[in-house]
Order: structure tokens, then C-alpha cells, then sequence
């Protein structure tokens, strides 16, 4: 049975519309409807191109990186396949989905947030008397542009040392490029966290000034949320290491659940989450629902012409993002 993504013409040009992405391409001129019941249904239209020139990209049977240039056609796929490789090491391990209540994509450079003016008394849901007005909470756009920032790394090669290599393993090194794409992110993403985003709303501290960090003071902290819910703490190594040795921590069904989920949590009900992009003695409490937005002006940039054209030398993947504060109260900064 013949299908029409055997005789799909693939050129540059699928790389250069304006608003789509290579696959969003290929899957306008080549739908996946078309192979619902039939052995092609669950392949996207770039896993189908990747049938039709037999590529193997994974597992002891995946073929060497020269497979992609034997033919013209073939060639085109290889940006892309790159661009997967890499964004699919930025999403292994990645905890930036879980402190992020928004993902805004954008096609310029240009963003303004929006965020509330409500606070105190303002926030509660009084009861309305006849006749009298509802309280009003006000939206407005943010001063000052969210900034993006530009992050990626070069990949340094020549077609001649990775054409016999095993795309396999070849894999692994983009994937490491986009676990160091990812932890850029995070650090943009605590940094605003913690100094605000521009827009005179940094996150409020509470400082122990040298005072024991006990369970009593993570309760306190908890408390200041309100009306907000501390679901999330971020935390420094040395943080973890002091929580871990609190009694509190150390209930038998709060090492049940790490051993079984491999997920810790507090006793508050707040998931706790490690990182190494914090500085030390310092945790950031946050309620993941209206803290942060994530903007990315698209996705993962490769320059297809150079690799098309088998220059892996000096070819750049980057990506555009920037975070901004959506409610300011939603996150606080503890300093032990």
C-alpha cells in the first residue's frame, strides 16, 4: 500500500515559514489523520520520514549520522532531528514544569506581563450587599518588557569525526547540551524568583539572622502564605541536608513515598525540590499556581543551512525565553 509520505519533497524552505515549526510543516502536508488504522498510527509526520529512509535513531540497531546525507531529502531531516535530540535532554530531569504556572510563546522579542493590584482585604470574597458595589480586582500590564534572554550552546564538530559515529550515541551528547540549556533556564527562572522581574517586586525574605532552623520556623514560613498555598520549596544542598535531619522529616511514611516515588515532600504538604542553582543556605517557598510565567519567543534553533550542508562546525542551538512574576506575593525567600 502506498502512502503519501513516500513521495513528500523535503527542502529548506520547510524550515523558513513564518509561525510553524519544521514539524508543524510536515504534518500540514502529511496530517497523521490519514493513518488512523493502519501500522503507521501513534508516528508523527517526522517519525514517518524517518521510516521512509529506514534512519534508526535509537537502540543497538540506530545507524550511523552519515545515513541522514545519502540522499538530499534525508539530509533535510537532520536539523530537526537534532532539534528533538536536544530538547528532548532539556525536558529529562527538568523541575522548571514544576514551579512554572505558564508557558507563553511569542514570535517577537517583545512582552509585557500582566499582573493584579489586589492585595489585603481586596483578595477576600466579602459579602455584597444590595446595592453596593462588588469589590474589584484591577489587571494591568507590567511596566517594564520581560527580559529574554538567549541561551544555547555550539556544536563544535566536523562532519568527517561524527559521520561513522552511532546516532545512538551521538544522542547523548545533544542530550547533554540540553540538560545545560535547561539549567540556564532554571537559573533565570530562580533569579526572578528571588529579585523580581524588573517590575519592583522582588520576592519578600525572611532572614533567621543566625537563629536554629527548626521545624517551627518552616511551619512560620508556611504560614505567611495566606491567601496563598505553599506547594512548592525550592532548595540548596545544604538546605536538604538540614531538612533530612529534621524529626519531622524523618517519619517512616515520608521515607515510604521517597522509596516509592523517588519524590520527597514536607510534612506541610509542599513538594520539595533540590537545586544547585540556589545559593547556599537558601530556599525559596512558592505556591507553582501563580507564581511565574515561562515566555519563549519559539522553540529549539538550529542553523539548518549549515547542517544540512554537513557544516557542523560552529553550529549554534540556542533558545529565546524569559520569566516574569505573575503574582508577587506567591513566592518568598527563606535565608537560614
Amino acid at each position: 500500500m502506498a502512502y503519501y509520505y513516500d513521495n513528500l519533497k523535503l527542502d529548506k524552505g520547510m524550515y523558513q515559514e513564518a509561525g510553524r515549526s519544521f514539524s508543524q510543516v510536515l504534518e500540514r502536508l502529511d496530517p497523521s489523520e490519514r493513518y488512523k488504522g493502519t501500522a503507521l498510527e501513534g508516528l508523527d509526520a517526522f517519525q514517518r520520514q524517518l521510516k521512509r529512509f529506514d534512519i534508526k535513531v535509537r537502540g543497538a540497531g540506530s545507524d550511523v549520522v552519515e545515513k541522514f546525507f545519502r540522499t538530499s531529502d534525508a539530509a533535510v531531516l537532520f536539523p530537526e532531528y537534532i532539534s528533538r535530540t536536544v530538547r528532548q535532554g532539556m525536558e529529562e530531569g527538568d523541575i522548571l514544569p514544576q514551579i512554572t504556572a505558564a508557558v507563553t510563546t511569542i514570535e517577537g522579542l517583545d512582552y509585557r506581563s500582566i499582573t493584579s493590584e489586589a492585595a489585603g482585604e481586596e483578595k477576600e470574597l466579602k459579602e455584597v450587599e444590595e446595592g453596593n458595589a462588588i469589590p474589584e480586582t484591577t489587571i494591568k500590564v507590567q511596566a517594564n518588557l520581560v527580559k529574554l534572554h538567549k541561551r544555547g550552546r555550539m556544536l563544535v564538530a566536523t562532519y568527517e569525526a561524527v559521520r561513522f559515529q552511532k546516532l545512538d550515541l551521538f544522542s547523548v551528547t545533544l542530550r547533554q547540551i540540553g540538560a545545560h540549556i535547561a539549567r540556564t533556564h532554571l537559573e533565570d527562572a530562580v533569579k526572578v524568583l528571588i529579585d523580581g522581574d524588573g517590575n519592583d517586586n522582588p520576592a519578600e525574605k525572611t532572614s533567621l539572622g543566625g537563629s536554629t532552623f527548626d521545624y517551627n520556623v518552616l511551619v512560620e514560613f508556611w504560614a505567611k502564605f495566606d491567601p496563598y498555598v505553599m506547594n512548592t520549596l525550592l532548595v540548596s544542598g545544604d538546605v536538604m541536608l538540614q531538612l533530612l535531619k529534621l524529626p519531622e522529616f524523618q517519619n517512616p511514611l515520608t521515607g515510604l513515598n521517597f522509596q516509592g516515588t523517588g519524590q520527597l515532600a514536607t510534612p506541610l504538604g509542599a513538594a520539595l525540590l533540590r537545586t544547585s542553582v540556589l545559593p547556599e543556605k537558601t530556599a525559596v517557598g512558592l505556591d507553582k499556581r501563580f507564581a511565574l510565567e515561562m515566555v519563549q519567543s519559539g522553540g529549539v534553533m538550529v542553523e539548518y543551512d549549515k547542517l544540512i550542508d554537513r557544516q557542523l562546525e560552529r553550529a549554534a542551538i540556542t533558545t529565546v525565553s524569559g520569566f516574569a512574576k505573575v503574582f508577587p506575593e506567591a513566592s518568598q525567600v527563606l535565608e537560614l
